[in-house]
């Protein structure tokens, strides 16, 4: 009788020792199994799948990759698992695909042109060693007339709802450490420290965090409730952002104390210790024992509780979180059989990108930062999300589903540069434990027990020399280490003078082969919360008083299958129930909460409020416009205002400046209906910034992102601003500032109907 020819390979491999193995597949010697799909290497230089994606992805019958362009100026690896030198050469392949002609990195197949995020997490994880000539020309080709870094994506305008552009300076630190190139450094210096003093001026918070989208998940619906807008997302305070750039001001301090610039050096770091220390009191979640996503809503805002894995890396990575919680997170935050997602639990109504996915740069990051906490299980568990899919697809893709581990998703790019740089560091970083410090490097590798066996790493570049890297065994600790034949005391954290490093040089590390203390790791299902509830205000005659109506009656749809609802007032849990209903017999901003029977938590409602209010309508209000980049809707005219008319506001408008007449001594919220239709709401750069002043004073910061390419006439709230006043007389002006520059330059242009004032 014949045997299956899938039946047959299974078995032939049966007998290989098993490297990693989870629910969704196992890695057995030189083979990846998923169910009844294989891939195997061939050689160094060739992998074959015969994966066959969903229809309509374009995937071949059978996949396959075969080394196509001269690697030889690259290093050299060789190990006793032929797939692992496959997949690290295919990383090599296509990081020759991805230098463009005028030597910059490209994002990916799909994806043209330097981006910063991408480019900048690239150089960090491994372009910075690999390509360090394309990533310094990289680096400035995001660099603004202004001799500021560009955010150059991000939802409604880019900066500053998307806020994660100082990766740039982390990403410029990391070419130095490797180079040692003190012209380069006094270059981006003092980019870096313009860039930092005008986020300070505009998107810190008065609880002393970032403002602004988590970093690179910048499709607005696939991580934030359908209700929140851009500008609600400009207000809120991301985890991941906030530990990125905690490490970004000690880097930046770093580069000054290289400097010689003690005092400025000093001042980053304290400022970065401080933003550290917050990012502790404002996100991390006991019970869970991670950090939470970030805080969100309007004028009082709540955490959403989600574990998000690449601020949760970057904060065991960049020592932003203290010892004992990256111990935690290690072991809880949350990881599905096909990988640590990119946010858990995931938006049941949402299709998959940033949402319901994995993407193997962050899991590569993720790697780094369960091998720096010594998680053995994690580490392993980390390096097979990442093979996993470059082996059966042979490709280094952008994302995965995490339902399937397929290609699925709303966009999916080969030839991915973060994806084939965090693979390139998972053997550089974790096997051999290569880290970059500003006077020499540690050698301090991370072999897990099924990896044992000896590999080398020839010809790897550092400041001149080419470094030929031996690792002997397994284990967390160097037992031996020699620098061409010389004894290397191998101490943890000990650095190898970079002078040590000339010419060609031999460094052979032998591990201690003792077991690694065990830590677990938290597997669990993947996961949907529930969906959001959508909350209304109504009149309530049974508390109406002297017949006067008042909307007093808090009303939400029901949700299938949910255990509870919890009610909010300003932010704070006031009650529980299983009603659809509940009488907000006081003034506030009410939200309400989904809660599954597991305990899962759905996001908070749109936050609805029944405060008194306060329109003011603007001096020199007009019906017309000047600009011309304003495009009339179908009638010809702006519609949709209140009072007589608007305000157009303009770089060179003049201030805006308006009375009001507060009734009694205490805290007031302020906002602007504005319109925007310079841009659509998910990309380009054209958001309109100003400043609000209070009696002449600088008050806070109005942000007024794109709502739609020519949608002049949808008039939407800018952000709220939160000022004690006392009772009387005062004069909010609104005006254009140097540090309300976007990242257009050119136009920073909004139309405005009202100011609005509630009490609260």
């Amino acid at each position: 009788m014949a045997v299956p020819a899938l039946a047959f390979a299974a078995n032939a491999f049966a007998a290989d020792p098993v490297i990693v193995e989870t629910e969704a597949y196992r890695w057995a010697g030189d083979t990846i199994f998923q169910n009844e799909f294989k891939a195997w290497a061939v050689s160094p230089y060739e992998l074959r799948s015969n994966y066959k994606a969903r229809p309509g992805y374009y995937m071949p019958i059978e996949q396959s990759w075969r080394r196509k362009n001269d690697l030889s100026a690259y290093p050299k690896l060789k190990s006793n698992n032929l797939l692992h030198e496959a997949v690290f050469n295919m990383a090599l392949d296509e990081m020759v695909n991805a230098v463009e002609p005028d030597t910059t990195l490209r994002t990916g197949k799909e994806w043209a042109g330097v981006w910063t995020r991408d480019v900048s997490y690239s150089i960090i994880l491994s372009m910075a060693y690999m390509q360090p000539e394309a990533s310094m020309i990289s680096l400035m080709k995001k660099v603004n007339p202004s001799g500021q870094i560009i955010q150059d994506t991000g939802s409604g305008g880019a900066w500053p709802i998307s806020t994660d552009r100082m990766v740039w300076a982390l990403a410029a630190y990391e070419i130095y450490k490797v180079t040692g190139d003190r012209k380069w450094l006094e270059t981006v210096y003092p980019i870096a420290l313009r860039s930092l003093e005008k986020d300070e001026k505009t998107v810190m918070s008065e609880r002393g965090l970032v403002k602004g989208e988590t970093s690179f998940i910048d499709w607005r619906e696939q991580s934030h409730p359908k209700w929140m807008q851009t500008v609600d997302i400009s207000q809120s305070e991301a985890m991941g952002t906030n530990v990125m750039y905690a490490a970004t001001l000690r880097a930046v301090g770093e580069m000054a104390q290289a400097l010689g610039k003690k005092k400025e050096a000093d001042k980053l770091f304290a400022k970065s210790e401080a933003l550290a220390a917050n990012i502790d009191k404002a996100f991390w979640m006991p019970d869970k024992g991670y950090y939470g996503m970030y805080l969100y809503g309007r004028d009082n805002k709540i955490l959403n509780p989600r574990a998000e894995t690449l601020g949760e890396a970057l904060a065991i990575l960049y020592d932003i979180a203290p010892a004992d919680h990256q111990k935690s997170i290690s072991e809880n935050n949350p990881h599905t059989p096909f990988g640590p997602a990119i946010f858990y639990p995931q938006i049941d109504d949402m299709p998959n990108y940033h949402n319901n996915a994995l993407w193997p740069w962050v899991g590569a990051y993720w790697t780094l930062a369960q091998a720096k906490a010594g998680n053995e299980k994690g580490v392993l568990e980390g390096i097979g999300s990442v093979y996993r899919p470059a082996a059966l697809f042979c490709t280094n893709k952008e994302n995965f589903n995490l339902d399937n581990g397929d290609i699925y998703t709303e966009l999916n790019s080969s030839n991915m540069l973060w994806c084939l740089a965090g693979n390139i560091a998972l053997t550089t970083r974790v096997l051999f434990g290569i880290h970059f410090e500003k006077d020499g490097l540690m050698i301090q590798p991370f072999v897990p027990e099924t990896l044992a066996g000896m590999r080398t790493l020839s010809d790897f570049p550092y400041r001149g020399a080419k470094l030929n890297i031996t690792v002997e065994g397994y284990g967390s600790n160097v037992k031996e280490m020699t620098v061409n034949g010389k004894r290397f005391y191998p101490e943890k954290g000990k650095v190898i003078p970079a002078k040590m490093l000339k010419g060609n040089v031999d460094i052979v590390v032998k591990m201690d082969n003792q077991p690694i203390a065990p830590m677990k790791v938290n597997n669990v299902p993947n996961k949907k919360a529930p969906w959001t509830p959508i909350v209304w205000l109504a009149n309530n005659p049974a508390l109406d008083g002297a017949g006067v109506p008042v909307n007093n009656q808090l009303e939400w749809n029901p949700i299938e299958y949910i255990a509870k609802y919890i009610v909010l007032k300003d932010g704070k849990p006031v009650a529980e129930t299983r009603e659809t209903t509940y009488a907000a017999v006081t003034p506030g901003e009410w939200q309400v909460i989904g809660v599954a029977s597991d305990g899962t938590q759905s996001f908070a409602s749109e936050p609805r409020s029944n405060r008194p209010v306060m329109t003011y309508q603007l001096p020199g209000e007009v019906t017309t416009v000047s600009s011309p980049d304003i495009h009339y809707g179908p009638e010809g005219k702006i519609a949709g205002f209140t009072g007589v008319g608007f305000v157009e506001l303009d770089r060179s408008s003049a201030p805006v400046e308006v009375a009001v007449d507060i009734p009694e001594t205490g805290v007031y919220v302020f906002s602007v209906r504005y319109s925007n239709g310079n841009g659509p709401v998910n990309t380009e750069n054209k958001v309109a910034i100003r400043t609000l002043t209070l009696d002449g004073n600088k008050a806070g910061t109005l942000v007024m992102p794109q709502r739609g390419r020519g949608n002049w006439n949808d008039w939407g709230e800018s952000n709220s601003i939160t000022l004690p006043l006392e009772k009387g007389k005062h004069t909010l002006g609104i005006r254009y500032l140097p540090e309300n520059e976007n990242m257009n330059i050119r136009t920073n242009h909004a139309l405005i109907d009202h100011l609005r004032v509630e009490r609260k």
